[in-house]
C-alpha cells in the first residue's frame, strides 16, 4: 500500500479510472483504498485482467480473496487519487 504524501495527487471519478481499464488506451489503472495504482508494468496485468480481476476499478473490497496482501501495491506507482 502506498504510504506518503498523496495530497499532492490528482483526482479521479470512479468513470475515469473506468477509462483506463487497458482495452482502449495504453493506462492500466486500479485503485485500493483511494489511492489509484499503475499496474501497466506488470505482465500479470496484461489487456486490463489479471486473473478474475479487472483493470479500471477500485479492488479494495477484492483484496480479501486474493492470495497475496495489500503489499503488492507497493510495487505501483501511484498515479492519483479515487473520489466519489
Amino acid at each position: 500500500m502506498y504510504i506518503g504524501k498523496n495530497d499532492t495527487l490528482k483526482e479521479y471519478t470512479r468513470s475515469q479510472l473506468a477509462l483506463r481499464n487497458g482495452s482502449d488506451r495504453d493506462e492500466i489503472w486500479c485503485a485500493y483504498q483511494g489511492i489509484i495504482y499503475d499496474v501497466s508494468p506488470s505482465r500479470l496485468w496484461r489487456n486490463g485482467k489479471h486473473y478474475e480481476h479487472w483493470a479500471g476499478q477500485d479492488l479494495t473490497d477484492e483484496l480479501p480473496d486474493a492470495p497475496h496482501g495489500e503489499w503488492v501495491f507497493e510495487r505501483f506507482k501511484p498515479v492519483g487519487k479515487l473520489i466519489n
